[in-house]
């Protein structure tokens, strides 16, 4: 089974012995959602006040409001990584979408050298990305790192077969 044959996240929350979303990354988009807010409203409401001879009206000012407001939308889907693990597998939710691998399928996870974030290997050397367990979190991605592979060893069994050379 390939990475993207992955079946769809169950509904439930309690099936999951371990669960990590970034640390750091929700400071920062914190900051930048305000920065971003504060910079749309002021120049939305100064708008009037330039001198290039175009008319401004109510709804141009609105609408650069609105702009701001769409990519503030877009910073929050930097904060939705997660990884949980469980019985089941362990299902990766990156920026949209949350796909669950069964422990049949998984081989385990590294981080590669210089990487921003760690990523889950499949047999023959495929993998995904693991946006959750991010660099900048220091130790606390090392502890979600080694929280895994306790989940891993307990649920899988034997050899995985074929492995990338980083994974053991």
């Amino acid at each position: 089974m390939s990475p993207t044959d992955a079946t769809p996240p169950s509904d439930g929350a309690g099936d999951w012995e371990y669960e990590y979303r970034p640390k750091a990354v929700r400071r920062l988009v914190a900051i930048a959602i305000v920065v971003v807010i504060a910079i749309h409203v002021t120049f939305g409401l100064l708008l009037d006040y330039s001198y290039t001879g175009v008319n401004i009206d109510w709804a141009d000012k609105l609408s650069l409001i609105g702009v701001g407001l769409v990519i503030c939308g877009a910073l929050l889907l930097l904060v939705r990584p997660r990884i949980r693990v469980g019985p089941q597998g362990v299902g990766v939710l990156n920026l949209v979408t949350e796909r669950v691998y069964g422990w049949d399928d998984v081989v385990g996870m590294d981080y590669p050298d210089k990487a921003q974030w760690a990523r889950l290997l499949f047999p023959y050397d495929e993998h995904i990305p693991v946006m959750a367990i991010q660099a900048r979190d220091g130790d606390a991605a090392v502890t979600a790192m080694r929280r895994f592979r306790q989940v891993q060893e307990k649920y899988t069994v034997g050899d995985r077969g074929p492995r990338n050379d980083r994974s053991a």
